[in-house]
């Protein structure tokens, strides 16, 4: 991670402005795919989350969400864990859990105007999906702590049956956190959904001067609306499982 400071402090200057800055998450979705016994001591090396790094830049109005830059000291992988790491790739691609198949690339938030923008990449397709913020209905716990060296609040809320638990500091006076999430009188820094399923954590944070012109919408993939790409997930899910009864009743 020191490369990855070191890229964020000579792309923004170190200002102390409360207002805007970049944050470094990591966020770590919990596979659903079973591990078949075959695998052998294999299964060992095999994640049980899919972790990756990611980016918030953010000022008063806007935030943006978009992939670290890769940490090009790390070695490349070799031997078994070259293998678990193919392994892993197939299984997810086989799966039938949403969570498995879709990949967040970019997220855009506008709390002023309440928009949003994001991108996504579902079985092998990246759709840009456009609309409104949701409408997290928070309820604070009055549970308090220390993160990063900054005092955060727990708050909670349900959307659409998940189950959501969020660290915010009011000494960041910015309403917004990782992807979507947000609304609340301060940046989130920690993001836990339906019991640790899906994981956002901040592991840096650099309070800085960032230019308008670094926060924008994304643009690539094929537009649709919220709606529209929830209805293509459940159509693509089951197409997908329909090929593997197919597969299980041939002879």
């Amino acid at each position: 991670m020191k490369t990855l400071l070191v890229f964020l402090l000579a792309l923004f200057p170190a200002v102390a402005v409360a207002q805007s800055g970049v944050i470094l998450f990591d966020r770590a979705v919990r596979y659903d795919f079973e591990l078949p016994e075959r695998l052998g001591e294999m299964r060992n090396q095999i994640p049980s989350a899919n972790i990756s790094s990611l980016l918030l830049l953010f000022n008063e109005s806007e935030s943006l969400l978009v992939p670290a830059p890769t940490d090009e000291e790390e070695e490349p992988l070799t031997g078994m864990a070259l293998r678990a790491q193919g392994a892993t790739e197939r299984l997810r691609m086989g799966s039938l859990s949403r969570s498995d198949q879709e990949t967040l690339q970019k997220v855009y938030v506008n709390s002023e105007e309440g928009t949003v923008a994001e991108t996504r990449e579902f079985m092998g397709r990246t759709f840009l999906i456009t609309g409104t913020r949701p409408a997290y209905v928070w309820k604070l716990s009055g549970e308090q702590t220390e993160f990063l060296g900054y005092l955060v609040q727990k708050a909670t809320a349900v959307l659409d049956s998940s189950v959501i638990e969020a660290w915010f500091t009011p000494e960041i006076p910015v309403s917004a956190g990782p992807g979507l999430f947000g609304g609340l009188p301060g940046m989130i820094l920690s993001v836990s959904v339906d019991s640790g399923h899906t994981v956002y954590s901040a592991t840096e944070v650099n309070l800085t001067t960032v230019e308008d012109a670094a926060i924008r919408a994304p643009q690539d993939g094929q537009e649709v609306s919220r709606d529209e790409y929830e209805q293509i997930v459940v159509e693509k899910l089951e197409e997908l499982q329909m090929r593997r009864s197919g597969r299980r009743r041939r002879p």
